[in-house]
C-alpha cells in the first residue's frame, strides 16, 4: 500500500512538474510563437548561412545578415513575421485579385485598336509611335502606379548591401538601389504581406571592388556572397520558399551580374534578373529577366552638352555617322577593320584626336555607331539618344531595354554584324522622311532613359520598375 501510494504521488508531482513547465512557455510566448513557426515551415527551407566574407587584403568584414536596424525602422518583431495565416491568406488573394483587375483593364485598352494615336496624360503628351500599343503601355503604367509594392530586403550592411555605384559606367545599379532604399516614389512597402514582388538591394558592382581579387578572375566570392544572401532571406522569410523566388529580384549593371545569379539555380532560372548584360544567348530570358539600360554618367549627371533637347536644327548635320571606341570585343574588330580611317562620311576611330570632341561629334552625327564590346550591352546607345544621333546598334543576341513595351525601330536602326561592310550603302539608302521620323521618335523616347534625383514619373526609374512590374502580372503566383 505504501508502494501504491508512493507510486501515485510521484506520477501526480511528475505531471504537475510537466504541466509547470508547458505554462512557463505559454506566458513567455516561446511556444505559440515555435507554432507559428513550424506553421510556415517549408520543404524548400534552407539551413541558414551566417555570412562572414573577408575582403582581400582588408580586415573589415561584411556580413549579409540580419540587421537590427530593420526592426527599429520597420517595427516589425521576430513574432511580427509570421501572423495568423488566415489573415495572410486573405491580404495575399486581395492582392492576386487586385492584379487580375489590372490585367483586365490592359487587356481593355490594348484592344481599343489605337496603335499609333499619342496618350495625353495631364497636359502631357506620349508619342504614340514609340510604342508597341500606347494606350495598353498607359494603361499598365497607371495600373502599376496605382497598385505595385515592393518589399526590399533589409538584411545586409552597406556598401555590398543597400548602397551601390552612382556614377561612372554603372551609375543605374546604384541610382536604383538609392532610389529604393531611400526615394519617395511610393512604390516601397515596410509590410512583406502586402509586396508583389520582394527586392534584393545587393551590388554586384561593390561586390567587384571589394570583395574580388584583381587579375585572379576567381568569381568564387561573388558567387559566395549571393548565395548566402539567398540563404538568409530564405531562412528567415517565408516569402522566398513560397513561389521559388519567383516574384523575386535581383538588379546588376556589371558584366559579372549573371555569373553572380549563377550561384543558385532558383536565382538564376526562376527569379526575375535585372542585367545590363542581357545577353540571350548566354541565360537571359526576356520572358521572366529585365534588361537595365546602361547610362555612363561620368560625374552622376547627364554631360552639359547633352542635358537640354533642343528643338530640330534648321542646318543637316555635317556627318553621316561616328564611333570612337576600343578594340574589344568580337563586333567591334570587324567595324574598325572596315572603316578605321577609309571614309570622310564615316568617323571611325580607336581613339579619338585630342583635338576632337566625343559629344560634338554626336551631336554633328546623323548616325551613332552602337557595337557591342566585351559584353552585349552599350552605354553609347543612352548617349546617341540624349544627343538625338540615330543609334545604328551592331550587336547579336542583346535584347534592348524596354523593348516589351518601345518600338525601337521607332527611333533605332539595327544592322547585322555582317551586314558592316555594307555600312554606308545602308545609311545611305535611309529615305530622308524616314531619318527626320527616327529623330522624333529620339525626342519622345529621351525621358524614358534620364534618371532623375528625385525620380520622376516616365524616367528610367519608373521604366525599369514598369519592366518588373509586367514580369510579376504576366505570372500567377
Amino acid at each position: 500500500m505504501m508502494r501504491t501510494s508512493y507510486g501515485v504521488s510521484a506520477s501526480v508531482i511528475a505531471s504537475v512538474f510537466v504541466l509547470s513547465i508547458v505554462l512557463v512557455f505559454i506566458i513567455s510566448g516561446n511556444l505559440s510563437s515555435l507554432m507559428c513557426f513550424n506553421a510556415w515551415k517549408s520543404e524548400f527551407t534552407v539551413p541558414i548561412v551566417l555570412l562572414q566574407t573577408k575582403i582581400t587584403g582588408a580586415s573589415n568584414e561584411f556580413r549579409a545578415v540580419f540587421s537590427e536596424r530593420s526592426n527599429a525602422t520597420t517595427g516589425f518583431s521576430v513574432k511580427s513575421r509570421f501572423r495568423n495565416r488566415t489573415v495572410i491568406r486573405e491580404e495575399v488573394r486581395g492582392s492576386e485579385q487586385g492584379l487580375a483587375r489590372a490585367r483586365a483593364a490592359i487587356r481593355k485598352a490594348a484592344s481599343s485598336g489605337k496603335l499609333s494615336s499619342n496618350v495625353h496624360d495631364h497636359g502631357d503628351v506620349l508619342a504614340g509611335n514609340i510604342y508597341r500599343n500606347p494606350g495598353a503601355f498607359y494603361q499598365s503604367y497607371v495600373e502599376m502606379e496605382r497598385r505595385f509594392k515592393v518589399y526590399v530586403y533589409e538584411e545586409g550592411d552597406p556598401p555590398i548591401v543597400h548602397d551601390g555605384p552612382c556614377k561612372d559606367i554603372y551609375t543605374t545599379e546604384g541610382r536604383f538601389i538609392h532610389e529604393m532604399e531611400y526615394g519617395k516614389s511610393g512604390f516601397r512597402t515596410w509590410d512583406p504581406h502586402r509586396a508583389h514582388v520582394y527586392f534584393m538591394p545587393f551590388s554586384v558592382t561593390w561586390m567587384v571592388k571589394y570583395l574580388y581579387k584583381p587579375l585572379s578572375y576567381d568569381l568564387g566570392p561573388l558567387r559566395d556572397f549571393v548565395s548566402d544572401y539567398v540563404k538568409v532571406i530564405s531562412t528567415k522569410h517565408p516569402f522566398w520558399n513560397r513561389t521559388h523566388g519567383a516574384d523575386h529580384f535581383m538588379l546588376s549593371c556589371h558584366d559579372w551580374g549573371p555569373h553572380a545569379s549563377q550561384s543558385n539555380s532558383i536565382l538564376y532560372n526562376t527569379s526575375i534578373r535585372v542585367l545590363c548584360n542581357a545577353n540571350s544567348s548566354e541565360g537571359f530570358n526576356p520572358q521572366k529577366d529585365v534588361t537595365l539600360p546602361e547610362i555612363h554618367l561620368y560625374s552622376g549627371n547627364i554631360p552639359p552638352k547633352l542635358l537640354s533637347t533642343s528643338p530640330p536644327s534648321p542646318s543637316p548635320r555635317p556627318h553621316l555617322a561616328f564611333f570612337s571606341g576600343g578594340l574589344h570585343g568580337p563586333i567591334r574588330p570587324t567595324l574598325l577593320h572596315y572603316w578605321k580611317n577609309r571614309d570622310p562620311d564615316l568617323l571611325v576611330y580607336e581613339y579619338l584626336p585630342n583635338n576632337l570632341d566625343y559629344y560634338t561629334l554626336m551631336l554633328q552625327s546623323k548616325y551613332c555607331l552602337c557595337p557591342s564590346g566585351h559584353e552585349v550591352a552599350s552605354p553609347r546607345i543612352v548617349e546617341a539618344i540624349y544627343a538625338e544621333c540615330v543609334p545604328v546598334i551592331l550587336s547579336d543576341h542583346y535584347v534592348l531595354p524596354f523593348s516589351d513595351v518601345l518600338r525601337w525601330e521607332a527611333f533605332s536602326l539595327q544592322v547585322g554584324v555582317l551586314e558592316i561592310p555594307r555600312l554606308k550603302e545602308l545609311l545611305m539608302a535611309v529615305p530622308e522622311e524616314k531619318y527626320v521620323r527616327l529623330t522624333e521618335g529620339l525626342r519622345g523616347v529621351r525621358r524614358h532613359f534620364v534618371l532623375n534625383q528625385p525620380a520622376k514619373r516616365f524616367d528610367v526609374f519608373h521604366m525599369i520598375l514598369h519592366s518588373v512590374w509586367l514580369r510579376r502580372i504576366n505570372s500567377r503566383l
